[in-house]
């Protein structure tokens, strides 16, 4: 950041709502006025990782309240004073808008003024590196597929560097490519199934997530399928859970349970798939030996056993190898 901002207690009128975010720059386009808290919410993509949640409901109402419970924000907002001395708020964009709410409605409470950090004409890469460290790696992050919408349009719509993007999300490539990937995906195949906007279910975007992994388009194509019959599967729910997606490969190479997930989905596939034996003196030798033999194993693989499992990513045991990561990972989480 080239300039470090200046805590002050700003006149919320005379803060507009960031017109440029392209979350709220939609809702903008499809109502006349400032949208509402809850539209903004909604936009900003805030509270939809919890499919138990509806994107107004729950949430929404928490922070609503505990804003008027405390009588006011934790958090300053971030503006941006421009040239011209208009502020614009590029972080905090619901709290201002209750803010603007609670004020108008005359809710019990002082609204006049909200806590913000003021910066000065920021640059554009600026705005952007904001925006990014408060909702991909802050602590208010947005949905997934609020990111990745996000990061394919300061790639391809901002011509934003692809290493600045990346430095800007802490340096997570390959997540910042497979978001920008799964978004096309889902933009190109899902979006079009759709009949109304309205019917659009971003909670989906997880299973084109699982789709940019190692085999998965391959082996779609060739078993004759394409990415549109895929967003029709996940539209159909057909492969729900959406990481049932990683079972696709084992799924459509085996006739018995391809015709089994035509008629019923992945799960009831799975169930019909050739269960490999393991030797019950593996599974029952302790979880650290079996590691170790894991990563011996992997030291040891002869190079040519290597370049035929690179040359197919759709095996049995690069799946195997997918699922063994995902599981560690997930299990590895409850230990911080």
């Amino acid at each position: 950041m080239s300039e470090t901002g200046v805590s002050e207690k700003v006149p919320v009128e005379q803060i507009e709502l960031d017109r440029l975010n392209p979350r709220i720059r939609k809702f903008l386009e499809m109502y006349d006025g400032d949208p509402t808290p809850q539209q903004i919410f909604l936009a900003l993509g805030a509270g939809n990782d919890e499919e138990s949640e509806a994107p107004t409901g729950p949430t929404f109402q928490k922070l609503k309240q505990s804003i008027i419970t405390h009588r006011g924000i934790i958090h300053p907002i971030i503006l941006n004073r421009q040239s011209d001395g208009t502020l614009v708020c590029i972080e905090g964009n619901t709290r201002l808008a209750l803010y603007k709410d609670f004020l108008k409605r005359g809710v019990d409470g002082e609204w006049e003024f909200i806590p913000a950090l003021v910066h000065e004409d920021l640059e554009d890469t600026e705005v952007h590196a904001i925006r990014l460290q408060a909702h991909l790696v802050g602590p208010r992050p947005w949905d997934p597929y609020s990111k990745a919408k996000y990061l394919h349009e300061l790639r391809h719509t901002n011509d934003m560097p692809f290493a600045m993007i990346v430095d800007f999300c802490g340096g997570r490539q390959s997540e910042v490519m497979t978001f920008i990937e799964a978004y096309i995906d889902m933009e190109n195949h899902y979006r079009p199934l759709i009949s109304e906007d309205g019917a659009f279910d971003p909670k989906r975007f997880s299973g084109f997530v699982e789709l940019q992994k190692p085999g998965i388009k391959k082996v779609i194509a060739e078993t004759g399928h394409s990415l549109t019959d895929f967003a029709t599967w996940v539209h159909e729910d057909k492969l729900k859970p959406l990481n049932t997606v990683r079972l696709l490969p084992r799924i459509l190479k085996n006739k018995k349970a391809r015709d089994v997930f035509y008629k019923k989905g992945a799960r009831a596939a799975e169930m019909a798939l050739d269960k490999p034996k393991i030797d019950h003196n593996l599974q029952a030798a302790p979880l650290d030996q079996l590691a170790r033999a894991l990563t011996n194993k992997l030291d040891a693989l002869p190079y040519d056993e290597f370049k035929d499992l690179r040359s197919n990513p759709g095996s049995d045991t690069i799946g195997a190898l997918l699922e063994v990561k995902e599981r560690v990972t997930e299990f590895l989480r409850e230990f911080g």
